[in-house]
This record gives C-alpha cells, sequence and structure tokens, in this order.
C-alpha cells in the first residue's frame, strides 16, 4: 500500500500534463472545430430567448411532464419538432474560471487515481503495472462518462467519440505520469 501524501507529484504533473495537452487538443488543433454549430438565423433566436427571460440551466422543449409524455398533444409536439435541449450559462464568458476548474478537476482525477492505485499497488511496482490500474480509474473519469452525454443530452455520437478520445489520451498521460513517478 502506498500512503495518498507520497504521491502528490504524480498527482499534480499528470493534472499539468492533462491541462496542456487538453488545450493544445481544443486550442490548437482543428479536432474539435466542427463540435458546435451556430442556430440558424442566431440574431433572431438569442433575442427571443433574452426577451423570454430565460435563465441559466439546462431547458428541455418541448417541456412536458412524465404524466403529459403521453398525451396526444406532446405526442405531436414532439413528431413536429423540434425536439432538444438548450444550456443556457450566465451572461458573459468566464474562460479563466471555466479553465481552473478544468484544473480543479484534473486534480480530483489524480487524487482519486492515487487513492485507489496507492491502496492495490505497492511501493516498487513495475510501471507497466501501475500504468494498468492508474490509466484504468483516469480513464472511468475521463473517457467513460462521456458516453452519458451522447446517450441522454442528445449531443452527436461524433462528438461524443471526439470527447472519449480525448479522455483516453488524458488517462494514457495520467498513467504513465503515475509509473514514471511510483515510489521505488
Amino acid at each position: 500500500m502506498v500512503a495518498i501524501h507520497t504521491l502528490w507529484l504524480p498527482i499534480l504533473l499528470s493534472a499539468v500534463f492533462v491541462f496542456v495537452a487538453s488545450s493544445i487538443m481544443h486550442m490548437v488543433l482543428p479536432f474539435h472545430r466542427s463540435d458546435y454549430k451556430k442556430l440558424p438565423d442566431e440574431d433572431k433566436v438569442v433575442a427571443a430567448l433574452r426577451l423570454s427571460g430565460v435563465g441559466r440551466g439546462v431547458h428541455m422543449f418541448p417541456f412536458c411532464s412524465h404524466k403529459e409524455m403521453n398525451s396526444p398533444e406532446m405526442k405531436e409536439k414532439f413528431k413536429q419538432g423540434p425536439v432538444g435541449m438548450v444550456t443556457v450559462f450566465p451572461a458573459g464568458i468566464n474562460m479563466g474560471k471555466s479553465l481552473a476548474q478544468w484544473f480543479v478537476y484534473c486534480l480530483v482525477v489524480g487524487v482519486f487515481t492515487a487513492y485507489l492505485t496507492g491502496r492495490v499497488l505497492v511501493p516498487g511496482t513495475a510501471y507497466l503495472a501501475v500504468f494498468r490500474v492508474a490509466g484504468t480509474v483516469a480513464f472511468m473519469a475521463y473517457a467513460v462518462g462521456q458516453l452519458v452525454n451522447g446517450i441522454w443530452g442528445g449531443h452527436p455520437w461524433s462528438n461524443v467519440i471526439k470527447h472519449f478520445f480525448d479522455g483516453l489520451v488524458y488517462s494514457l498521460l495520467l498513467a504513465g505520469t503515475f509509473g514514471w513517478l511510483w515510489p521505488r
């Protein structure tokens, strides 16, 4: 067993490596440029949303309760379309805050990876064994959770697969860092 406090360096460095890799993948490489599409007649749609007083949150349309879902009126609304969800953020974009939250998330993934890997492996464990355990834990955090966006969030599967691939890259970086810096 390896105490979690002895793994502070792989936790921190893996978060830095994942943060840098994600920045490159999203801002430099063309990989994610097609993830989002512009609304047709965007100015009118945004004006209508603003006028309606829509606030922060995830809004589904047409909206109905479970009870109303099988009514003929709702079935017709769903049939006619469009059907979707709109995520509304607070006014203004605070990229710094989002990047800070992403880095904290990377640290949290590192902490949980360190905890579980430290519970099942001992100091001196071979690189590949550390890589497999740490990589599996990180893959669950960075990649597998992305599938929910395709299943329930309505995200196009092409986007989900790209984010799933991102998660694989992030988990490989974390696993390599943990294997490299595992206590001997």
